[in-house]
């Protein structure tokens, strides 16, 4: 079974987060909320979640890394030393990398951009030191690199994270009524 790490940091995009790791689960995937910060983290609209574990070496034993989003979560991400070696040994071993909205100028410091296809928050393209070319899709997969827009993407964003991984995402996309959520009345 894949084993995927979500991390949190103060000020995380609490909408991305959540929706990322229930759909992880929804899909039988093991997922853990990994803090950089403590048990309790307080998201960038103040509701306080429970990290399943802290930021230790055990994250590298896990098949995907996940950073959402959110200020001043994603720069917390971008700032924390141990956070860019993870994501650098992640990437070096061939493993998944996945960033979204303001996160991957966290990818952009670790230096896993670097002539890849990737995508990001609105405006954020500048913000991000690369030699990598931004796309304005909605989720951008490039090898082991996986990216994706802002809390409107997170679902999009997810079920390819869940596909990556191998998993069913049309089986969750179905029981979640994914494909009728945006039918007209």
């Amino acid at each position: 079974m894949s084993k995927v790490a979500v991390l949190l940091a103060e000020g995380f995009e609490e909408s991305e987060t959540l929706t990322i790791v229930d759909i992880l689960r929804r899909a039988h995937i093991e997922c853990h909320m990994i803090s950089t910060a403590g048990e309790l983290v307080r998201g960038s609209h103040d509701i306080v979640v429970k990290a399943d574990a802290l930021i230790s070496e055990d994250v590298k034993t896990y098949d995907m890394i996940v950073l959402p989003g959110g200020m001043p979560g994603a720069a917390n991400l971008r700032d924390d030393d141990h956070v860019i070696q993870l994501i650098q040994e992640m990437n070096q071993s061939g493993k998944y990398v996945a960033a979204m909205c303001a996160a991957p100028l966290a990818l952009g410091k670790a230096g896993v951009l670097e002539n890849k296809n990737f995508t990001a928050y609105v405006g954020y393209d500048q913000k991000i030191e690369t030699s990598g070319t931004f796309k304005e899709d909605i989720v951008v997969k490039d090898g082991n690199l996986i990216t994706s827009r802002g809390p409107a993407t997170s679902y999009a964003f997810a079920f390819a994270l869940v596909d990556a991984l191998g998993g069913d995402s049309m089986a969750v996309k179905n029981r979640m009524v994914y494909f009728n959520a945006f039918d007209a009345e």
